[in-house]
């Protein structure tokens, strides 16, 4: 390779940062988004064709999808729904196609890379601003040209906390500006049924889109846009990653279906719950600062070595669990993602707390 690219691994290994691939076979899950269990749920299958054979703008349309996405807007209140192939696909497609040269994207500066990519393939202005605050939100605003889009995600992926979504979705209103919310691990897990933060504060006509993800909490894959019939139209025809890509195969359409409708139950989200209140009240740390009702509990440290020191002895007492270093969050906030369960034991929580607390306050 390039010599550059060869630098920049090798700055990597002399930081202690670089990723590699891991298998957790035989381990107890504390890494994973299946928050509910839910992919190891089986469903029947529907049909025996396993490829969908082109875009759903050729030939890879089906009755499966138009159902499901007809499904899927009636199930989460929205006046329609669009389905692409994962969450990353539909931020891609959204933001590198619906703001336009000139308009302005502002963004929490902790949203995830998904959307930042779509916004690197926009023509539109983009700024960041302070991690939840609604004074640099709005001083930002002031500052946008043409139209603007607001995109935060209600239940942050790395630091599990909560996004003021109706402050937020207030100042939007007030400044004509258009907003965003990806529920990508909020669905499932949070709001009535499992339908999301937003439907939860009944914001549902404050939003302009919302993206819910069917990988994490689901179990299953795939991810849909919900909005009006008008922008679903527009990404048909303008999102680059719906309309060059080869579309799900029927089956996944229906297990879409199946396992949002199986989450209509409380059962595994009030384990999961238990589960996480359990964390809460056994840790023994301040920098576990994510919202309590968040799955997601990130044991910040903010030094990279004692951060793989901790995570090499949670390994060897097989507690599946992954460091998280920059680029992902900033330097100097490292720390290890604890993703709670429904299916985690009593025994296998209060084991995973005693080795983090031994070993950071021992």
């Amino acid at each position: 390779m390039d010599s550059k690219l060869i630098d920049k691994l090798n700055k990597r290994k002399k930081e202690g940062t670089l990723r590699s691939l891991s298998f957790f076979d035989g381990m107890i899950d504390f890494c994973s988004n299946d928050y509910l269990g839910f992919s190891k749920i089986e469903t029947p299958q529907n049909s025996a064709q396993y490829g969908s054979t082109g875009s759903r703008l050729i030939s890879g349309n089906s009755k499966e999808a138009e159902r499901c996405e007809v499904f899927l807007a009636d199930y989460f209140s929205s006046d329609a729904a669009l389905i692409f192939n994962s969450g990353y696909d539909a931020n891609i497609g959204f933001f590198s196609a619906v703001p336009q040269r000139g308009d302005t994207i502002l963004y929490d500066e902790k949203i995830h890379a998904s959307v930042r990519d779509g916004i690197r393939l926009s023509f539109a202005n983009s700024y960041s601003f302070e991690h939840n605050s609604l004074i640099d939100l709005e001083d930002k605003i002031n500052l946008a040209k043409e139209t603007i889009y607001i995109a935060i995600e209600s239940l942050y992926s790395m630091d599990g906390d909560l996004a003021p979504i109706g402050e937020i979705a207030n100042l939007a209103e007030e400044y004509g500006a258009y907003l965003i919310v990806d529920e990508a691990h909020a669905c499932g897990v949070l709001g009535p049924n499992g339908k999301g933060i937003v439907q939860d504060l009944g914001l549902n006509n404050k939003i302009f889109a919302r993206v819910i993800t069917f990988g994490k909490a689901y179990g299953a894959h795939g991810a849909a846009i919900l909005g009006s019939q008008e922008l679903m139209n527009f990404l048909i025809n303008f999102a680059r990653s719906f309309i060059y890509t080869t579309a799900l195969p029927s089956d996944s359409f229906s297990r879409i279906e199946q396992v949002v409708l199986q989450s209509n139950s409380d059962t595994e989200r009030n384990k999961l719950q238990q589960n996480i209140k359990q964390f809460r009240s056994l840790i023994n740390l301040n920098s576990s600062v994510s919202d309590i009702y968040s799955p997601i509990q990130m044991i910040r440290i903010g030094d990279i070595e004692r951060t793989k020191n901790l995570t090499e002895l949670l390994l060897k007492n097989q507690f599946a669990v992954k460091p998280i270093y920059s680029p992902t969050i900033k330097i100097g906030e490292e720390g290890i993602r604890i993703c709670i369960h429904s299916f985690n034991t009593v025994e296998e929580i209060r084991d995973l707390c005693d080795v983090i607390n031994e070993n950071l306050l021992g």
